[in-house]
């Protein structure tokens, strides 16, 4: 966990001008709260980074005090919430039943076991309280995968989580009724470079890369020649998973039902 912290460090100077994607999701993100009804007095970003959704949210819940939590110190630094903790997402210090409203863009993908996250999120928010995020699916640059996999065995992509299985979690930590949707949003490119480029300025190129070692040249121009095959209208084309989940904890007076002794 500390070398992705060291990663994504590295990388805030460069993220913003890179985060194309991050921003247009951000958005998306942002416009789904449209037919929810909420009035939060707390909101907690996490995985906040350099504050992107941080600041989409506290525009539009002005009354509301946003708390940007990250990781990553050198992130949080350059946001603008009204306060930035650096912490883990799986591990919030915050006292239970004490935020309004949690939210998250582009976090959750970079988490081993969501679960651990879900628990201390059902944890700190008050009851009949939302949780909202975004996160990639497992068909997440699926070109560049592919074109891996014709040079050898190894993991160079991520293997994201399924949004069904993401549900699924949120229901076994407590959450009620969880919501899921998926689309795909393609970017383009000249050049494979140009990807590679993005990715190294995002600080996912060391993430996506699983493969021990340094990849040689001679690989690396194998998996060139075959994302060519993918080159449509003069572009070659990411695809990214986006998947969007919200789900709400318990109310004061709920029950759980014990299936065991029904």
């Amino acid at each position: 966990m500390s070398s992705v912290r060291t990663i994504f460090d590295n990388a805030s100077k460069s993220y913003n001008d890179a985060a194309f994607l991050q921003k247009e999701i951000a958005n998306r993100l942002l416009e789904k709260l449209n037919p929810l009804k909420l009035n939060p007095e707390s909101i907690l970003d996490l995985g906040s980074g350099t504050g992107i959704f941080s600041d989409l949210v506290s525009k539009k819940y002005s009354r509301a005090k946003t708390i940007s939590l990250d990781f990553a110190i050198n992130s949080i630094t350059t946001n603008n919430a009204d306060f930035k903790v650096c912490a883990n997402a799986n591990q919030l210090p915050f006292k239970s039943s004490s935020i309004d409203f949690v939210c998250s863009n582009l976090m959750l993908q970079w988490i081993q076991d969501p679960s651990l996250v879900f628990n201390e999120v059902n944890r700190v928010l008050k009851p009949n309280s939302l949780f909202f995020f975004s996160s990639f699916g497992p068909d997440t640059l699926n070109e560049l995968k592919s074109s891996w996999a014709v040079v050898d065995r190894d993991n160079h992509v991520n293997n994201f989580i399924d949004m069904h299985d993401l549900g699924d979690q949120l229901t076994g930590c407590g959450f009620q009724s969880p919501v899921m949707e998926m689309e795909k949003i393609t970017l383009t490119y000249s050049k494979v470079e140009d990807l590679m480029f993005d990715l190294k300025s995002l600080g996912a190129n060391k993430v996506f890369n699983q493969s021990k070692g340094l990849v040689g040249k001679n690989k690396f121009t194998s998996m060139k020649n075959m994302y060519e095959s993918y080159r449509t209208d003069g572009k070659i084309p990411a695809t990214y998973e986006v998947i969007y989940g919200h789900a709400w904890t318990a109310s004061d007076n709920f029950s759980p039902i014990n299936l065991e002794n029904r």
